[in-house]
């Protein structure tokens, strides 16, 4: 029996980095797909009625993706190395959230939900949000001697903003292309082999 239940939808979303953490480690647990029409069904065995949920051999289930990643990233070492580095990742998380939202209605229009133009809200609201937070990035990774965010490693905070990167660039092929470091940094982390077989080997490729 399998010490770890992920419960999310066949796809990526914000759920995905809690599975590459898992592929990371060598770490086995069942991964449980719900499908949208499932989804009325199993919403109300959920504690907060949403997904990811991380449920433990236990019994213990962990709600949201965010506290699903740290309580993983802490678990198999990827949190950063020193408390200093863990608590600047938490930081990054925090401002990525804050990108996260900004850039809400150009992703609203890239699905659907909203009837926008995609490139004017590529030009209104993605690019500042974009040129704003990669400044920050930047700035992390001409400190770091590692190649990654911190200079002791890997981090959960490298594989969330990648992993959004991920879409971004799917849906833009050159969003990196002024910012040829982080590309670079992007291109380290997207190459990792486990997150490499994990994104191959996916069912759902898409976000």
């Amino acid at each position: 029996m399998a010490e770890y239940k992920f419960y999310y939808f066949n796809g990526r979303g914000l759920g995905d980095v809690s599975r590459q953490l898992f592929a990371l480690s060598g770490t086995k647990y069942e991964d449980i797909r719900i499908e949208h029409a499932d989804w009325p069904a199993q919403k109300p065995k959920m504690p907060f009625g949403q997904m990811p949920v991380l449920e433990l051999s236990s019994g213990l289930q962990i709600p949201q993706s965010m506290a699903i990643a740290r309580y993983l990233a802490k678990k198999f070492g990827y949190a950063g190395k020193t408390d200093e580095e863990a608590a600047l990742a938490d930081a990054l998380i925090d401002q990525f959230k804050d990108f996260y939202a900004e850039i809400k209605p150009y992703y609203y229009a890239k699905i659907g939900v909203l009837q926008n133009d995609t490139e004017e809200e590529k030009k209104k609201t993605l690019i500042p949000a974009r040129d704003k937070f990669l400044t920050i990035i930047g700035k992390f990774l001409k400190l770091s001697i590692s190649g990654f965010l911190f200079s002791g490693g890997l981090t959960y905070a490298d594989l969330m903003i990648c992993d959004n990167m991920r879409t971004l660039i799917a849906w833009w092929p050159e969003y990196l292309n002024e910012y040829p470091d982080i590309k670079a940094w992007y291109q380290k982390v997207d190459g990792i082999p486990e997150i490499r077989k994990h994104l191959e080997s996916s069912p759902d490729k898409g976000f």
